[in-house]
């Protein structure tokens, strides 16, 4: 293509622009934001289009020309008007997103006032507008500071950022504005419940948004299974063509798509009640050359906490306890003497560190084994060793007396050992978390017809024996052991020799379980019973069948799940004769 020609083609595309924003013949349509915890819809993001059939209909075509042209700065303008008056006419309801270009923030032709004139005039309210603040331009990063969007916040305007994750500036601009919505970037999102990488991605967000206090938003949402997999990693907000494409009629109600059989989730409010995540509270943090005025002045500007967590390169050298600091300044003189000095000189090391994916009873663990003298009342939550926030003791003793008020709630009656529902809370929450651990499911061979042969009572009594062995061998703070009914038990391993506990179980059972028996029944090997259809049958000594599965948390998306891969595998172990743990090593059910 020859300059003349190439010219030409600038002429005419500058031409067909320049009439559509003369002309004001833009046509804005509305994607839904859906709620999709509440199955609800929160707002639209307007997007813009040409004429139908026209050069320049879709965005792409439209703002790639107004770049070329320099005319962004008109297009964006217009796009907004025309966005808002017809919102104010359809009057859908919830939440407008407005995409603002970050060079248009600090452009020396950008009105001040244009957005908040538009509101006065089409009698919108200023908290029903988000500006979605987007990165889509290679210089946009060299206009958007914190500075650029002051003036939007002050006017009670929410702030978005859009993309995140595939911009010039990522986190640290997301550290610089702290807004009240962050969009992650469709790449992060397609396909997560397949890719680890983006899980692990998409979790590290949810996490700095809980401590930043704003929502996300998942972009590019186009299947079932990427909503699972987003709704266990926390996300309740969401985007994308499966749930609603730009349209110029915005909806006003969502009904949930319909998910196969596979891809439904059970998911329980109080998952992350489990963790000390659930501890986490938002607090400021020190540096070791930090003063005690500093301190002084972030104590009065957080009134409710009572300490300060000390970081370097963001990890947790200590703490500043608030009394300390007051017992300090207290004296004679006590603040004009030692504010100037460094933190260090109050710092205690002493604290208690916990990851955030660390179970309430480990914590718990933590805590017990301190000195009575040195109890705290506080600690530091990390992820992978870098600070989140800190937990109060007190709120990890409430949970715990709610956690064991509903473990008792659904406990067994015979071993009171946890039933069904915390059982699978705990699968559950191992899976969310991308924990490495194994699930065994323990079954009596022949218990029926000794049951029927012995009675009731003696019944109970091998089933309760049978737990009491899983509690003496299996018990500990990596594990997990329920009583699902029955002769049924079920055991979630997350310590390493797994394997060694399950044997000590059966080695101790067999040892034990002929006291069960009358000695004329042990002398040929068992009893004479009844086999379900009414014949007469031998059936030998009890046995305990133990199948054992290892889940692949990329695999398996829920309990249910987990829980017909372990059925499979006790049903192999229960082919053998006598005790026998069978080992699957399938990860997934299918």
């Amino acid at each position: 293509m020859n300059s003349t020609t190439m010219q030409q083609d600038m002429d005419i595309s500058y031409g067909l622009l320049r009439d559509l924003l003369q002309n004001e013949t833009l046509f804005p349509h509305f994607q839904p934001i859906v709620n999709l915890s509440q199955n609800r819809i929160l707002g639209h993001e307007a997007l813009i289009r040409g004429p139908a059939g026209h050069p320049l209909e879709m965005p792409g075509a439209l703002f790639t020309t107004a770049i070329k042209h320099g005319l962004l700065h008109e297009l964006e303008l217009l796009s907004r008007k025309c966005s808002l008056a017809k919102f104010a006419e359809l009057k859908p309801g919830g939440k407008l997103f407005l995409n603002v270009s970050a060079s248009l923030l600090s452009n020396k032709d950008h009105q001040q006032g244009f957005t908040e004139n538009l509101l006065r005039q089409l009698n919108l309210e200023v908290e029903d507008i988000v500006i979605e603040l987007s990165e889509q331009h290679p210089f946009d990063h060299q206009g958007l500071t914190r500075n650029a969007v002051e003036h939007y916040r002050r006017m009670g305007f929410k702030i978005a950022i859009d993309d995140l994750g595939a911009g010039y500036s990522g986190l640290k601009l997301w550290s610089d504005i702290c807004p009240d919505y962050v969009k992650i970037d469709r790449h992060f999102i397609t396909r997560v419940d397949r890719d680890p990488v983006k899980c692990e991605f998409v979790r590290a967000i949810c996490n700095i948004s809980q401590v930043m206090g704003c929502q996300v938003i998942a972009e590019g949402i186009e299947r079932p299974a990427e909503i699972r997999a987003l709704q266990s990693l926390g996300i309740s907000l969401g985007q994308g063509f499966l749930l609603g494409r730009p349209m110029p009629q915005p909806q006003t109600e969502w009904q949930p798509p319909e998910l196969p059989p596979q891809e439904v989730v059970e998911r329980f409010s109080d998952n992350t009640g489990m963790t000390a995540f659930s501890l986490l509270r938002a607090a400021p943090a020190l540096k070791p050359e930090d003063s005690l005025l500093t301190a002084s002045e972030l104590f009065h500007t957080h009134s409710g906490l009572t300490v300060l967590p000390v970081l370097k390169q963001q990890r947790p050298l200590g703490i500043v306890r608030r009394s300390d600091l007051l017992e300090l300044f207290s004296t004679p003189y006590g603040r004009a003497l030692n504010e100037k000095k460094l933190v260090s000189r109050i710092m205690r090391r002493d604290i208690i560190v916990a990851e955030s994916s660390q179970s309430l009873a480990d914590v718990s663990q933590k805590i017990t084994n301190q000195d009575i003298g040195d109890l705290q009342q506080e600690l530091v939550i990390v992820q992978d060793g870098l600070y989140l926030g800190v937990g109060y003791i007190r709120d990890l003793l409430k949970q715990i007396t709610e956690l064991k008020v509903q473990n008792a709630h659904h406990a067994n009656p015979l071993t009171l050992l946890p039933g069904n529902v915390p059982l699978q809370r705990e699968i559950d929450r191992r899976l969310q978390q991308v924990l490495d651990f194994r699930v065994a499911y323990f079954d009596l061979n022949n218990f029926k017809p000794f049951n029927d042969s012995y009675g009731y009572a003696k019944g109970d009594q091998v089933i309760r024996m049978v737990g009491e062995l899983l509690v003496k061998y299996t018990a500990c703070n990596d594990n997990f052991i329920g009583h699902i009914g029955g002769d049924d038990f079920v055991v979630i391993f997350g310590s390493h020799d797994w394997q060694k506990q399950c044997e000590q179980v059966l080695h101790s059972f067999d040892e034990i379980i002929c006291d069960y028996y009358q000695p004329a029944d042990l002398m040929q090997g068992g009893i004479i019973g009844q086999e379900r259809g009414g014949q007469q049958a031998f059936f030998p000594v009890m046995g305990l069948a133990v199948g054992v599965v290892h889940p692949d948390p990329y695999r398996s998306q829920n309990h249910n799940e987990v829980a017909e891969l372990a059925a499979m595998a006790k049903k192999e172990a229960k082919r053998q004769s006598g005790s026998f743990l069978f080992i699957d090593r399938r990860r997934a059910s299918h």
